[in-house]
């Protein structure tokens, strides 16, 4: 018998990824998703950034509370293609079930989002670092 994992942030970090690399709608605004991002890449691209966690345990129940940063990358003039790509995710994932493997899913909201822009020359990348927090349970 397979038990729940302890620490919960590398399956969240999967079920996010797995969701973000099935949605069509998604996949069709980004060159790809990923968590180390290849040599060559073009732009747009979704990149699955920092994780925390925190215990988030009930009477006999073990829980976690993980903090999930996505990074949106662009090169589009303006922030109209990186906040496009920000409104899908956001549907994918604020108050939205989530297979998270081995635990049970209690539930994923959205924290927060903020627009930059890289200073460094020549200026024109476009970045959006967006946080969801995710609380499971085991079973």
């Amino acid at each position: 018998m397979v038990s729940a994992p302890y620490i919960a942030m590398e399956a969240v970090q999967r079920a996010f990824y797995t969701r973000m690399a099935a949605s069509t709608e998604l996949m069709a605004l980004v060159t790809g998703v990923w968590d180390q991002v290849p040599e060559g890449a073009q732009y747009p691209y979704v990149v699955l950034g920092e994780a925390t966690e925190t215990p988030d345990n009930a009477h006999a129940v073990i829980g976690r509370s993980t903090s999930t940063m996505l990074h949106i990358w662009s090169q589009h003039d303006g922030y109209a293609e990186a906040l496009q790509i920000l409104g899908v995710i956001a549907e994918l994932f604020d108050h939205q079930p989530l297979d998270v493997p081995g635990l049970h899913h209690v539930s994923t909201h959205y924290e927060f989002s903020q627009t930059l822009t890289d200073p460094e020359p020549p200026g024109d990348i476009r970045h959006i670092p967006v946080r969801f927090r995710t609380r499971t349970e085991q079973p």
